[in-house]
């Protein structure tokens, strides 16, 4: 993976605290959604052409969040948009991004799929950035988003020349990973015993 040209504020990959969800777990969910070392390959393809287009990424996903209010609110106070936390959120977010192609699926990146989903809800939302905003990203926004951060990806993945075959792939990885990372996010909002 690509090193950090410089720090991202409030990103603490490998510095996370410990999932509650084991790494066998993480197998099984990873064998629910059919994850296979294929599409290893196919999402660091997919990050070959994903990091050229991180900040394009995003644009897109701030735009569908900020022409939506029910969206916008969780980076507002008092219906005004908070801008340096956009900011801030946004280089985690092209992280992310990276990450998801570039990580191995192992204990760190579990552990910080947990973190995520604690800053997305009340237990640590805006503590990281110190802001005041929504005291909660609301579950089903977490899993709603899936669909919008799948579908938005294929067009892109199809600029760099790759036949339809290998596009389909990258997405269906994509697809995939997203999913495990927001069920991993959810698990703040489960109650225990029932994750």
């Amino acid at each position: 993976m690509n090193k950090l040209q410089e720090p991202i504020a409030g990103y603490t990959y490998g510095q996370a605290g410990t999932s509650p969800i084991s790494l066998q777990e993480l197998e099984l969910l990873k064998a629910t959604v059919l994850y296979t070392p294929d599409d290893e390959k196919y999402l660091r393809m997919a990050g070959e052409i994903l990091a050229e287009q991180a900040e394009q990424v995003i644009d897109i996903w701030y735009e569908l969040v900020g022409s939506h209010p029910h969206l916008l609110q969780y980076f507002s106070r008092n219906n005004l948009a908070n801008l340096e936390y956009l900011t801030a959120v946004r280089k985690r977010f092209i992280q992310w991004v990276k990450d998801v192609c570039y990580r191995p699926i192992d204990q760190d990146w579990l552990n910080y799929q947990y973190e995520i989903g604690l800053r997305h809800h009340r237990i640590k939302k805006n503590k990281t950035d110190e802001v005041e905003a929504s005291p909660i990203v609301h579950y089903r926004y977490i899993t709603a988003f899936i669909y919008p951060i799948t579908a938005t990806i294929k067009p892109l993945l199809a600029n760099k020349g790759h036949s339809p075959e290998e596009v389909e792939r990258m997405h269906q990885a994509w697809f995939k990973v997203v999913v495990l990372t927001a069920v991993l996010m959810t698990y703040p909002y489960v109650r225990a015993g029932e994750f």
